[in-house]
């Protein structure tokens, strides 16, 4: 199998993990905050089944694999009834950041393992390196485990980052909207699903200057081990 096909494989699953693991920490943290209602529906699981919105997770990753735009997407929304919540301010703000906080508990440990593979020996070092570096790689063993971790961070670091947008639905909105006056959330709420769909088609200049030097920082760490 070519690599780039390999390398698309590898994407979907970091991507279905990347979503599974995002959800089931929003509605891990709701039942910790008092509101069961996620978790009785049994959104507290790495099931990608359990997780999958037909435009967030089928339609926008398959237009980003065949126009190499980035991995990003949605599950579907974690339900949550604030009026379980114990301190419904803070406990709607701490269950909305708890997903993108597990992209990026998820990038933290796959660096470590990366750094890690790449002291194993000269050649996955060789290739950990040419991923950080986005040089053509040399296939040998290691490189499916390494490639495989490498999609990981990234789409982690798109997803988390892209979640943090102060734009509804996306979690970011959850908590700027705390800190809006009346009349400002009223048109905030409504701007809804057409001003995320405005960033995603048109926003492209911005949502890379918000991701990719993320991903930089990260690939920087790589390299200079």
């Amino acid at each position: 199998m070519e690599l780039r096909y390999v390398y698309i494989f590898f994407q979907l699953i970091a991507f279905l993990f990347a979503i599974s693991i995002h959800e089931s920490a929003h509605a891990w943290m709701a039942s910790r905050c008092g509101d069961p209602t996620a978790r009785m529906l049994g959104r507290i699981t790495l099931n990608p089944l359990r997780h999958i919105d037909p435009v967030g997770t089928i339609l926008l990753p398959a237009i980003a694999l065949f126009t190499g735009f980035p991995m990003i997407g949605w599950a579907k929304p974690t339900p949550v009834d604030p009026r379980n919540f114990k301190n419904p301010v803070r406990d709607d703000i701490l269950t909305s950041v708890a997903g993108p906080a597990s992209n990026f508990l998820v990038v933290m440990v796959t660096v470590v393992l990366l750094g890690l593979l790449a002291l194993t020996s000269p050649s996955a070092h060789y290739v950990v390196h040419a991923m950080a570096r986005n040089m053509i790689l040399d296939v040998n063993g290691i490189t499916p485990l390494a490639l495989m971790l490498h999609q990981l961070m990234v789409i982690n670091i798109l997803l988390g980052i892209f979640n943090l947008i102060p734009v509804p639905p996306l979690d970011g909105s959850h908590v700027l909207r705390h800190f809006l006056p009346v009349g400002a959330l009223r048109l905030y709420d409504q701007m809804g699903i057409i001003g995320l769909m405005l960033l995603l088609f048109f926003g492209g200049r911005l949502l890379g200057a918000l991701m990719f030097p993320v991903v930089g920082f990260f690939n920087d760490i790589l390299a200079r081990i």
